[in-house]
């Protein structure tokens, strides 16, 4: 019982990650039929509603005023801030590189759990951290213009901006996760960015509305699965995960993310990578693992 316990942490960490994988695929598909603002709206409004069916599990009563602002502060993170500069990101890149550049975040949280939680930092992080960093750069100027990337070098960098606030939202929930369960965190998170993306939307006047002329069931689906599959799913198992183990540690299974979406990317939307793009990610990889290698001890 107590190992079933000990491993069910890690197989959500597992399951998340294949479900964030899958997400960059269903964005790609989604926002060739949609705008990006529309489906993101979509998407976390079926998340808050999917999310209603648990308010009895939410643990409302735990819920203190004084921690508004640090739970305000984590969905203008993740998912308000993150999602607009991911959408960007995957209307200008591959999906493919868009899951590479997301190696990095485990890295990120250690560069933050140090400056923030007073973490020790290694010099074989931050040598890692400039591995990776060259190896998305490469990953970027080394990428040819295409329908699915008509601008690799801006998507690649929005998507470090996102992962960025992922960073920030890791070490968030970290703290908050003490206090409120994986469903309020998610809840709360929805709902804040359902909030935050129907304003933004109707807002805009450069924002296309979906008309009933225009439906498209095969994205219409895709935006289904990210809100309940992949928006309460992912960040539920996630969430979960982060209130059972270290922050730092949760966040180096993100490694797994741009092996799904490569090869998710690779089978669904028929994405390639050529040999120096393929340096670029060798570069990534390497710089990700080395930032967190241990050496075993002998003896």
């Amino acid at each position: 019982m107590s190992n079933r316990s000990t491993l069910l942490p890690y197989g959500a960490l597992i399951l998340a990650m294949f479900i964030w994988g899958s997400s960059f695929i269903a964005l790609k598909y989604a926002f060739i039929s949609y705008d990006s603002s529309w489906v993101i709206f979509w998407r976390l409004l079926f998340a808050t509603l999917f999310l209603l069916l648990f308010i009895p599990k939410m643990s409302l009563r735990s819920f203190r005023p004084q921690d508004l602002p640090a739970l305000l502060l984590m969905a203008l993170l993740e998912p308000c801030l993150y999602f607009v500069f991911e959408s960007k990101a995957i209307e200008n890149t591959t999906a493919s590189q868009a899951g590479m550049i997301s190696s990095m975040l485990p890295v990120l949280v250690a560069l933050l759990a140090a400056w923030l939680l007073g973490e020790r930092l290694k010099s074989r992080m931050m040598i890692g951290f400039l591995v990776a960093i060259l190896g998305a750069l490469w990953l970027s100027l080394s990428s040819s213009l295409s329908d699915y990337a008509p601008n690799p070098l801006l998507g690649n960098f929005l998507e470090f901006l996102a992962m960025l606030c992922a960073a920030f939202f890791t070490i968030s929930v970290k703290r908050l996760s003490q206090r409120y369960n994986a469903f309020f965190l998610t809840g709360f998170q929805s709902l804040m960015g359902a909030l935050f993306f129907g304003v933004l939307t109707f807002a805009s006047p450069l924002s296309e509305p979906m008309g009933r002329d225009e439906l498209h069931f095969g994205a219409i689906g895709a935006i289904v699965y990210l809100g309940v599959v992949v928006s309460f799913g992912g960040y539920g198992l996630y969430n979960y995960a982060l209130s059972k183990v270290e922050a730092s540690q949760a966040a180096g299974f993100t490694n797994l993310i741009p092996l799904f979406s490569l090869i998710l990317g690779y089978l669904l939307l028929g994405e390639t990578l050529n040999s120096s793009q393929l340096f670029g990610c060798g570069l990534i990889f390497l710089g990700v693992v080395g930032a967190f290698y241990r050496q075993k001890s002998r003896g």
